[in-house]
């Protein structure tokens, strides 16, 4: 860069036009202070355009940029200050509207996706003051300025198809014709507005005979209720009057005896008016005339007034104080309390006025303060633990089953689990019995912590057989007791040792030692530990000498002690010998004594050892000692000639534990043996032991030695009593109350108390009773509240002065309104707060009712009466009677039965009753114990029956012969129909027993055996699975073996006398041969030889360079120039041929081994130790490195623990009238490892029984009616009746009496606000209007082929326009749509449907998947096609256009083309019968069909099937082809739904057939 800044400042280059300042990020802001004061800096730099920089004076330095600026140094505390302000997103704005190279696509499937952005900027949290980014970037990430949306398609209006036509508007004249249609679903997201709803057509009935009425009466809307103002001058001037004092205490009675009637004072503020309508006469272009009688014509004029009750919004007190808190004790952690505040009416609402709020309140509290008590806490407790039980982890298969004793490893236990009240100073200590506590068991529900596990794995040890030694070898002859010699008796003994010390001690081993009587005992002995050189005596080189043996002192257990204790012993003499001399014979040393030939001397055997030696060189030349003969070179003596009678002391097993009598009770304690329980003593055991002479039986003590008799008394620990514990009784359950259904029978309620702790050892028995149970007491009344109605006042009719007007008016009859006053009382009679009944009772009686004050002239009737009796179904007849009432009996127009009939016959009803199965059968229900019902406690089975017989149950409907369901009684039914039924009992894996082992894959050093299961019978019904098997559905097991190297072994027998070949006769020497016999034999029979696991220093290893050597030793000095070989010979060391490397060979380890008597838990694996040559071979141990390993580790199998459920619970109440009972359980423990899995099925259900469901439901509502007018407003009713039903939902509600119904609260699908009538409006002749609102369309969700795009759902409601008059077309009010969000909703798809073509068009519509037509919804782009047209247009006959365009024909016909192509004609095709197996014609007939498409109906026994026959021409079959026929004959063809029949030409006898 220098060169360049060089050439470019020497040759004036323009270095401004390439050179420019850049910049580097601002740093760290740094300052002393927090704040706007700190400052930052940045790198700023000269650089070409090309990227090499220069020297800040070659750039401009006038646009140098700052390298430093003050900034604002963030610290921790400003967090608190500053914040991310988020904006909201804005609108969603398509992908392609902001990248110009994206296409929009065609057509909108799921959505246009789309981005939207929001501002974000960091603030002053005080006062929202904009403030650096930097600052909020120090703490937290700016957060993203943009997201990606989705753009809903548009959805276009959906409506429905067009109603029929209405009637014609008008009976003559020119009227018109509507057919309406409604919304289905909203336009959505932008899509197309809905069409019109209504569409009109002119109608014409004929002519109008006469002049066409062209005006109407119309009455309008009631106003608003008023009091006369006569009434408000009356009351204020009755409040001015000053009364004498008799008549103000008449009147004070009186309204003490009206409050009575009227509790609440001025909250029943009842004021009767009067309100009034408009009635006018409306011309024919719905222009508004007075009212002229001779425009609108009518005998009697509607009624303009009537009375009312004002109306009056409900009004309430203030709040009362707040209640106390209804927890009276402290507890941070538990459930909180409530306390609640009231507020009373002081005005009900009256004549429609506003609905009263919420009269009470309630909030959560917790009591505060320094006297308020701790609350009481509740805690789990558990039982003690059950013993271990290992058979429930069985299989089915195993055959431990049968025999269940001695079985240990991996089991499981329970133990019951109940809550009780316990202190909250204390922390529950679950499950401990160390205190003994018995604390009385609450409800479970009480204890909200996680209850502790009632199941466990456990582990029983399984025993250890006791493993002995071999017997050592006989020692010598002993004295019993070398303390006391005096005996003079002795005994050899032979001894083993314990190599596995047994599961309860040593007492289960086999004895230890055995004895032999024997004669001269001694103590101590000399041992000859070694001979020394032979010294030839007088001191010469060689000739006869002695050795003088090295001695040891040893006990009779082969011990050295000291030298002084053999004192009395005979010293070892020394032993004779002879040093060859160069002349002499010489001999090989004596070989050891063989082993003894038996073990023990009698009769017919005798113990027998020899030892032997060898010639090695004959006598040389005369004067030298010549070589013995062959019997001098063995030897043999007697050996274990003590007697075959071997003896020991054998025991029995020990006795219980009793009490020692010896032992002072003061003296017996041995302290605590567990817990806290009481000190237990010390007692005594003895067992039986007998002198036993092997292979004899039991010979007297005397003959065993006494010092070794085994002790027959011992000291043992008795085991402590454990008293049974039990918890007192809980307390009992609670009675059913009286308000809940059924409550009218007997119930009983129980209790129940816990075995807590189990007896032990002749401690105190559990009680036998552990629940109780008892009648409940009779119920008492529930307390509740009703409605007491008071008597209807009078009628009170409109004022006078309001009616006088009015035409026919009468001062004393008409229409009115009368009230009366309701009171709250208890339900035994007592008086009650009116907030109490309108909080707990059925919705208040009304207030007010119309009335009727008759005239003269009107007669009057009370009501019927209820119909009388009927003896019997199906006979005679009922009958209902009113009667005329007051002045109405006097009048004969009154008396007229037909006008004002007074009683009513009917035939009483002939009731016919069918039972009939109504829903589905029951889950298969095992039968019940007895179950206790509460839950105080969970206790566990451990095996629950859960398969086998039961019942499955069916629910029966009782129905009348209206088809209307009854009381099941009707039908002498019990109301359910049983039927046994059988739950598959689960079936294990089943596996065969294990095979034998294999032998050791090596017959030396370590290899594997195996044994092997094979599957039987897979699971099934839930059965324990089976363990992973391999492709041939075996299960394995391997372990490691070890071969013992040395396990067999030569035995040589002495070598015989040398036979010299080349013998020199002069100097009887020279080469000869010298033979011995060798056998193979197993070690341990070679005596009693045990392996011991030391092993010894391996030699050092040969390497390339080492050498070994032998040496020998001369037996016999050279003669005359003679010399002695050399006495050491060296060889060098050469790997795997005279010296070999060693190495340890160790197996890997085994799979867990568990005891034959368990199924799981602690086993032991193991692996095996070789010793491995270099060249391969397996060796002994001891050439090996000296190494300690570890051949036995512990180890776990898995317990195959199956799912264990708690027991049923009792079944649930019915969920309602007609519903279902259930039951559920839970898992109590999961099944593990090979374990039997949980059933799926964790409820049952059965059904309840069927009752009738009543119900009250609105009828239909009336026309609308405007009374005395032809429209305007009217109104319209409807009534409520007693409907039943099954309550399953899925039958139509039948109409019954209403006295079925009388029991329920008058409510019509929850709502107790009951509407039997409600304002209208009857459209005038000619006017335009809308009708009514639609219901709610169902709700729609927004969603593609199912996927919900997660815009939510929506319904809709409509109303369209109806016209009457063409000429009002104009005046006609706009349609109207509603929509709002729903839930839950369905996601409808819209797809085009086609019908048949009907030449060259078909009909083609839209519909939902719903099966409904719609109009909208369906994908205009996707519309199939409508219309066709060919060209030439087809003409030929049966000829029509098909799809693709082209002239094609009928069904049933076929194209005859012209060469060019076109149709020529249409011809039938005609029709085959294929004969069937049972015809026995064979010829094919050929018949016309009038209509191909639809064959004839087969006769009877034919196939009924149609074959059509097409011309394809002949068709030659070549050889190789399936089919049986003969080479080169011509086939008729058909074809039917794309199969090709091959039929063979006439004249042959058989039809075969075949495909292609």
């Amino acid at each position: 860069s220098f060169i360049r800044d060089v050439l470019f400042s020497r040759f004036d280059l323009p270095l401004t036009s390439v050179v420019l300042f850049f910049t580097g990020p601002w740093g760290r802001c740094m300052g002393s202070e927090c704040g706007p004061g700190g400052s930052q800096s940045r790198a700023v730099w000269c650089a070409h355009s090309e990227g090499w920089t220069t020297l800040h004076t070659n750039c401009d330095q006038t646009e140098r940029p700052d390298n430093q600026q003050s900034c604002f140094r963030v610290c921790d505390w400003h967090k608190d200050l500053y914040d991310w302000q988020l904006g909201a997103w804005n609108q969603c704005v398509p992908v392609s509207m902001r990248s110009a190279g994206v296409q929009r696509p065609a057509v909108c499937t799921r959505g246009d996706e789309g981005i939207q952005t929001r501002e974000v900027g960091c603030v002053q949290k005080a006062n929202a003051e904009p403030a650096e980014d930097a600052i909020c970037e120090y703490f937290e990430p700016k957060p993203r300025l943009e997201q990606a949306c989705l753009i809903p398609c548009p959805r276009d209006c959906v409506v429905s198809e067009f109603s029929p036509w209405t009637t014609c508007s008008k009976t003559c004249g020119m009227g018109l014709q509507n057919r309406i249609r409604f919304v289905l679903a909203p336009p959505l997201f932008g899509g197309s507005a809905c069409p019109n709803l209504t569409e009109f057509q002119t109608c014409q009935p004929g002519p109008c005979e006469g002049e066409e009425s062209l005006y109407s009466l119309r009455v309008g809307p009631w106003g608003p209720c008023s009091v006369p103002i006569e009434k408000v001058r009356e009351r204020l001037r009755e409040r001015g009057k000053v009364k004498d004092p008799e008549t103000r205490e008449l009147i004070k009675k009186k309204r003490n005896r009206n409050r009575q009637n009227r509790p609440g004072g001025k909250s029943w503020d009842l004021q009767v008016g009067y309100q009034t309508r408009e009635v006018t006469c409306l011309s024919g272009l719905m222009v508004s005339l007075v009212l002229v009688s001779s425009l609108c014509s009518q005998e009697t004029l509607p009624v303009t007034f009537q009375a009312c009750v004002m109306t009056k919004d409900c009004d309430v007190t203030d709040w009362s104080e707040w209640s106390a808190c209804s927890k009276e004790c402290y507890d941070p952690n538990g459930p909180k309390g409530q306390r609640a505040r009231t507020r009373k009416v002081s005005q009900f609402p009256i004549g429609g006025g506003a609905d009263c709020p919420e009269l009470e309140e309630k909030e959560p509290c917790s009591p505060l303060g320094d006297g308020v008590p701790p609350c009481i806490v509740y805690s789990w407790k558990t039982t003690e633990w059950t013993e271990c039980r290992v058979d429930v982890l069985l299989s089915q298969q195993d055959r431990r089953r049968g025999n269940q004793t001695g079985l240990c490893g991996g089991g499981i236990q329970t133990r019951e689990v109940y809550c009780v009240q316990s202190s909250a100073d204390t922390p529950p200590n679950l499950g401990s019995l160390r205190s003994k506590e018995a604390l009385r068991p609450v409800d479970s529900d009480l204890c909200l912590s996680i209850p502790p596990n009632t199941t466990q794995l456990c582990h029983i040890s399984c025993p250890v057989e006791c493993e002995v030694s071999l017997w050592s070898a006989w020692g010598p002859c002993t004295y019993e007791n070398c303390q006391d010699q005096a005996a003079k008796k002795g005994f050899k003994l032979r001894k083993r040792r314990i190599v596995n010390e047994p599961t309860g001690g040593t007492g289960n081993c086999p004895h230890l030692v055995e004895a032999i009587p024997c004669e001269d005992p001694s103590c101590y002995d000399w041992l000859v530990v070694k001979l020394e050189e032979c010294v030839p005596d007088n001191e010469r080189e060689c000739g006869p000498g002695t050795q003088i043996p090295q001695v040891q002192c040893v006990n009779s257990d082969g011990e050295y002690v000291e030298r002084q204790l053999c004192r009395d012993a005979i010293l070892p003499m020394p032993a004779i010998c002879e040093v060859p001399c160069p002349k002499d014979c010489a001999l090989s040393p004596w070989t050891p004594w063989s082993l003894c030939s038996h073990t023990c001397s009698g009769k017919n055997t005798e113990g027998k050892q020899t030892r032997a030696r060898s010639i090695l060189a004959y006598n040389a030349g005369e004067g030298g000692i010549q070589c013995p003969n062959i019997s001098a070179l063995q030897e043999v003596r007697n050996c274990n000639d003590h007697p075959c009678t071997v003896y020991h002391w054998q025991t029995g097993s020990w006795g219980q534990c009793i009490e020692d009598s010896s032992i002072p009770a003061s003296n017996a304690s041995v302290g605590r043996t567990r817990g806290d329980d009481a000190t237990c003593s010390v007692g005594m055991q003895t067992r039986k032991v007998i002198c036993v002479r092997v292979n004899v039986g039991q010979v007297p003590p005397k003959k065993c030695p006494e010092s070794l008799r085994p002790d027959t008394v011992r000291p043992c620990l008795l085991p402590c009593k454990r008293d049974c514990i039990v918890t007192p009784y809980s307390d009992w359950s609670p009675c059913p109350s009286t308000c809940q259904a059924g409550g009218n029978t007997k119930k009983k309620q129980y209790r129940k108390r816990i075995i807590i702790q189990s007896p032990a050892n002749g401690g105190q028995d559990c009680p036998e009773v552990l629940t109780q149970e008892r009648e409940c007491e009779a119920p008492s009344v529930c307390q509740g509240y009703r409605w007491k109605t008071h008597k209807w006042r009078r009628c009170q009719l409109v004022p006078w002065s309001v009616r006088q007007d009015s035409p026919d008016a009468q001062e004393t009859c008409g229409p009115g309104m009368q009230v009366r006053a309701v009171s709250c009382r208890k339900q035994d009679g007592g008086q009650a707060d009116v907030e109490a009944c309108l909080q707990f009772a059925s919705s208040m009686p009304p207030l007010t009712q119309p009335c009727q004050l008759p005239c003269q002239e009107d007669c009057q009737l009370s009501s019927w009466s209820k119909f009388s009796p009927c003896t019997a179904d199906c006979v005679g007849v009922r009958t209902r009677k009113r009667m005329l009432v007051g002045k109405s009996k006097k009048r004969d127009q009154c008396k007229n039965h037909q006008m004002y009939p007074v009683s009513e016959t009917q035939y009483c009803p002939c009731n016919k009753y069918n039972a009939q199965p109504v829903g589905n059968w029951s889950d298969c229900v095992l039968p019940e114990g007895g179950r206790m019902e509460g839950q105080l406690g969970m206790k566990v089975q451990g095996d629950i029956k859960e398969c086998g017989q039961g019942y499955r149950y069916q629910a029966m409907v009782c129905y009348d012969q209206d088809n209307r369901i009854v009381e099941t009684s009707r039908c002498n039914s019990h109301g359910y129909i049983e039927e046994a039924c059988i739950i598959p009992c689960p079936s294990d894996c089943k596996l065969s027993e294990w095979s034998n082992w294999s032998r050791c894959s090596k017959s030396c050093g370590s290899g594997v055996k195996v044994r092997s299961k094979w599957l039987r019978e897979k699971p099934y019904n839930g059965g324990r699975p089976c363990p992973k098997l391999d492709h041939v559905n075996q299960v394995y097991e391997v372990v490691p073996c070890l071969s013992d190297c040395g396990q067999y072994v030569w035995v040589a027998e002495p070598w015989s006398v040398w036979k010299v070949s080349n013998v020199d006769l002069k100097d009887n020497c020279g080469e000869g041969v010298q033979t011995r016999k060798t056998n193979i034999a197993f070690k341990y029979e070679m005596g009693n030889v045990m392996k011991v696991m030391i092993l010894s220093s391996a030699p050092q290893p040969c390497n390339g360079n080492s050498t070994r050597e032998r040496s020998a030793y001369p037996l016999r000095q050279p003669g005359e120039e003679k010399g002695c070989p050399s006495t050491k010979e060296t060889e060098p060391c050469k790997l795997n041929s005279n010296c070999f490397h060693y190495s340890y060979n160790i197996t890997d380890w085994s799979t867990c081994q568990l005891s034959d008597r368990a199924v799981c838990g602690n086993g032991i694996k193991t692996r095996m130790l070789d010793c491995v040559r270099s060249d391969g071979k397996s060796v002994d141990l001891r050439f090996c490195k000296e190494r300690k390993w570890q051949m036995n580790a512990s180890c776990v199998v898995e317990c195959p623990v199956n799912c264990q459920l708690s027991d049923w619970s009792p079944w649930s109440d019915c969920t309602h009238a007609c519903g279902l009972a259930g039951m559920r359980r839970t898992v109590i423990q999961a099944p593990q490892g090979d374990g039997r899995p949980c059933p799926s099925q964790m409820e049952q259900w059965k059904p309840c029984l069927v009752k009738p469901c009543y119900s009250w439901r609105y009828s239909a509502w009336s026309e609308c009616k405007s009374e005395g007018a032809r429209c305007g407003e009217g109104l319209r009713f409807r009534n409520v009746s007693c409907f039943v039903s099954d309550g399953s939902g899925q039958q139509d509600s039948s109409l019954v009496d209403d006295e079925l119904c009388g029991d329920l609260e008058p409510s019509v699908d929850g709502d107790t606000h009951i509407v039997l009538q409600e304002p209208c409006t009857v459209p005038c002749p000619g006017e335009c209007y809308l009708t009514d609102w639609t219901v709610w369309s169902p709700c729609q969700l927004s969603c593609v082929s199912g996927d919900d795009l997660g815009f939510g759902s929506v319904q809709v409601r409509s109303r369209a326009v109806v016209a009457q008059d063409p000429e009002n077309l104009l005046q006609c009010p706009e349609q109207e749509l509603e929509a709002r969000p729903c839930t839950d909703g369905q996601c409808f798809e819209y797809k085009w449907r086609t019908g048949p073509w009907r030449g060259s068009s078909r009909q083609v519509w839209c519909q939902r998947s719903d099966a409904l037509n719609t109009t909208g919804g369906c994908p205009a782009t996707a519309k199939p096609m409508a219309d066709r047209s060919c060209d030439p247009p087809c003409t030929k006959p049966r000829s029509l256009c098909t799809e693709a365009g082209v002239c094609g024909c009928e069904d049933g016909y076929t194209e005859v083309m012209t060469s060019d192509g076109l149709l020529d004609q249409c011809t039938v095709i005609p029709v085959l019968e294929i004969p069937t197996a049972g015809d026995n014609k064979a010829d094919v007939k050929t018949i016309r069909a009038f209509n191909p498409t639809q064959p004839e109906a087969s006769t009877p026994g034919r196939a009924g099937r149609t074959w059509f026959l097409q011309p394809f021409g002949p068709v030659w079959v070549d050889e190789g082809r399936d089919f049986s026929v003969e080479k080169n004959k011509p086939l008729s063809v058909m074809k039917s739904n794309n199969i090709v029949m091959i039929i063979k030409g006439q004249g042959d006898s058989t039809s075969n057939i075949g495909k292609i």
